[in-house]
């Protein structure tokens, strides 16, 4: 009875979480009509690069611009700009005729701003009912909080990169630092505050965190079924011991499921898998999980679906699944070949020592390659395959990924009754954490603009040649995602592409969004932090007590990511410029 209580309390959790993420990314139900129209003003605040300026007070003062208000006056009405950049402040009425009013418009980290609201602007909301204002545009204000959050950030990585503190360890004393500058130095000076904690946790993709945590609780279902241990050894068999084969096989797989799932998922999925079939070889399991995790960025470009990063692309740019299959897949696998050379060859020593397993051990292995729950295998197929629908199709109705895995995990646990308690266990809550903390830290180097600096230099430098643009989106976008985790960077990068594709000759045929696409998934290849999947393959692997530290990956990924990159670009020279 009590693991029949705590079975179901986790299902309504899961239930309640799944609610609240779907519910809270509907959109706003309209005013309604019978409502009476208020005066307004109307206008929108965007930085430089074109993106929404959200969170920035707009207050109306009587008055000329220049004037400073009293200390003890109030402002005639007072809004905030949404996450859109839109803002619409209430005029108190009727407003005394002959005065003179302007607006101000204030927001950490930018500049203040003042528009003058002239008296055909006051006449007009009084005939009309609203004005709609200009465009506003805020540069961004280079302070002590701009400098200290980029030495945070960068002592990060310099910290994961050369100390052996666990990575979770350290992005939560970046975290700890960016809530002690923000919370203990604004009182002594306001160039102290980098961000609150409720701005923080707006940075937090929890998309990206329930998803995990949902696959972590699928997995251990179908891993207590035998199926990970019944696939080692398949696939020991269609390789017939030929280590080479083996890791193309399994980087083949990793690719195409990328594809299709989230290549999030997919190395949730994969690294359990490899592990066994490492082990049952006396292979180190880092040998085929790298090269697989890399294989899961790189394939994963060839589709809408297949990388955080191309759903954030495919919906700023309106490119849709085919066109995402259509002008990128040969690109995709020329660069998936590239990286197959490249790993068999940078493996060659640990590949070249694996030979055939003793007759004994193979027998051991195959006993131990049984499906020892066929029941729950079937349940969690039918659940699975209603999942990939979901995963593949669920965009059309704004569903979620974190969503899918939630009603996913659910519906097994309702329906297999498994041990809640191992369950729980099996979520590695310490790759949660990290995932977290990360955000929150990359999260406060957005907030004071230095992925807006660095994307602002970018937009300087293009001019108006195609070649150098796509050349100058590609690698940039690369080289950074493997500095900046590619996701946060992607959407900052969005509207410099956006501003491009309508500038630059031949641009219009969203080339540059292409670009943006490989080197933001492809350089994610670049570092550990690089990507969410390589954070996820190193959770896991660590568990199984084989840790991927950062300088290794860096040292292994880097020579692939410029592979992967380069025979991607050359694609699209030939898709882009030559078939065009």
């Amino acid at each position: 009875m009590k693991q029949r209580l705590r079975l179901w309390g986790l299902a309504l959790l899961l239930c309640g979480t799944a609610f609240f993420l779907f519910y809270t990314h509907r959109p706003a139900v309209a005013q309604e009509e019978n409502d009476p129209p208020l005066p307004l003003l109307v206008g929108s605040v965007r930085d430089r690069q074109g993106q929404p300026v959200g969170r920035a007070t707009v207050l109306l003062w009587q008055g000329a611009p220049g004037a400073t208000p009293e200390a003890e006056a109030e402002p005639l009405a007072s809004v905030t700009t949404q996450p859109d950049g839109r803002y619409a402040i209430p005029l108190p009425e009727p407003l005394p005729a002959g005065e003179v009013y302007y607006l101000a418009i204030e927001r950490a980290h930018f500049e203040d701003a003042r528009i003058t609201l002239d008296p055909d602007m006051v006449a007009q909301v009084e005939e009309e009912g609203s004005v709609v204002l200009p465009e506003l545009v805020l540069p961004r204000e280079v302070n002590l909080a701009f400098w200290i959050a980029t030495l945070i950030f960068a002592g990060m990585l310099a910290v994961v990169a050369i100390s052996d503190l666990h990575n979770t360890l350290v992005a939560l004393l970046g975290a700890s630092l960016v809530f002690a500058v923000s919370y203990l130095g604004h009182p002594l000076s306001e160039d102290l505050f980098i961000f609150d904690f409720d701005t923080a946790l707006e940075y937090i993709d929890w998309n990206v965190i329930f998803l995990v945590m949902g696959m972590m609780i699928v997995i251990a279902v179908v891993e207590e079924t035998g199926l990970f241990q019944w696939l080692a050894f398949a696939a020991y068999r269609l390789s017939r011991g030929k280590a080479w084969l083996l890791l193309t096989v399994l980087m083949l797989v990793a690719g195409v499921a990328s594809a299709f799932l989230d290549n999030v998922t997919t190395m949730l999925l994969m690294t359990p898998i490899s592990v066994q079939i490492a082990l049952a070889l006396n292979l180190n399991p880092l040998t085929l999980l790298v090269p697989e995790v890399m294989a899961s960025n790189v394939i994963g470009v060839s589709t809408l679906v297949g990388t955080p990063t191309n759903i954030l692309i495919g919906s700023f740019a309106s490119i849709s699944f085919n066109d995402f299959l259509r002008n990128l897949t040969p690109g995709v696998l020329l660069a998936f070949a590239g990286l197959v050379i490249y790993s068999v060859y940078s493996y060659r020593r640990d590949l070249g020592t694996t030979g055939e397993m003793s007759p004994a051990l193979l027998e051991r292995l195959e006993e131990r390659a049984q499906i020892t729950r066929p029941g729950h295998l079937r349940k969690a197929g039918w659940i699975g395959a209603i999942m990939l629908l979901l995963f593949v199709f669920g965009e059309r109705i704004h569903l979620l990924p974190s969503v899918t895995a939630l009603m996913g995990a659910t519906a097994l646990l309702i329906w297999i009754r498994p041990d809640v308690e191992k369950m729980i266990d099996a979520v590695d809550w310490t790759t949660l954490v990290f995932f977290m903390a990360l955000f929150i830290v990359v999260g406060a180097i957005q907030e004071v603009g230095l992925i807006s600096v660095i994307a602002d230099v970018i937009g300087r430098l293009v001019g108006d040649s195609l070649v150098l643009t796509m050349v100058t989106v590609i690698w940039v976008s690369a080289v950074l995602s493997a500095v900046v985790a590619n996701i946060p960077f992607t959407a900052a990068m969005l509207p410099v592409v956006g501003y491009l594709s309508g500038i630059v000759p031949g641009a219009h045929s969203k080339v540059l969004f292409y670009c943006l696409s490989v080197g933001s998934a492809m350089g994610g290849n670049g570092t550990l932090i690089g990507a969410s999947a390589n954070l996820v393959t190193a959770g896991i692997a660590e568990r199984a007590g084989y840790p991927i530290t950062y300088t290794y990956f860096l040292r292994k990924g880097f020579p692939a990511l410029v592979i992967t990159v380069a025979l991607a670009t050359i694609w699209l020279f030939i898709r882009f410029l030559v078939l065009a």
